[in-house]
């Protein structure tokens, strides 16, 4: 299965343990395939560096490194319109629509209020581990 991880479960899943790891874990196991865009890329860069800086600790470049490397990565043209209601959050269901990934994970209140916009299912990391790792 493709999926697209939102920005917080990523960062959630690198520096700390729970649903979002097990999620990540899954990945670099092989069991899902994650779908990218440059511009996914690009925050995902930008908000780990923000953290890496309270937590100097976690290799977060080099994780980054290894979900890039492992990810499909597709260019993701722009949303004709608006659908969520924080446009900066169109980025992950465009990914998911130019990668035909079927599940966004999230813990953003603007993509969860627009789960099965296009028939991809947007859901938080525990409902997502619930329903696809047990």
């Amino acid at each position: 299965m493709r999926l697209v991880i939102d920005t917080n479960v990523l960062i959630s899943g690198a520096f700390y343990a729970g649903p979002s790891f097990r999620i990540l874990e899954a990945c670099v196991q092989g069991k899902f395939q994650i779908v990218l865009s440059p511009e996914i890329i690009e925050e995902y860069a930008r908000v780990g560096e923000e953290f890496t800086k309270r937590r100097p600790n976690v290799p977060f470049a080099r994780f980054l490194d290894l979900v890039i490397s492992m990810a499909l990565v597709v260019q993701a043209p722009p949303l004709p319109e608006p659908v969520c209601t924080d446009p900066d959050d169109d980025k992950f269901i465009a990914c998911a629509l130019a990668g035909n990934a079927s599940v966004i994970t999230s813990g953003d209140k603007h993509l969860l209020a627009v789960s099965d916009y296009a028939g991809i299912e947007i859901m938080p990391p525990k409902r997502f581990e619930n329903e696809y790792l047990k």
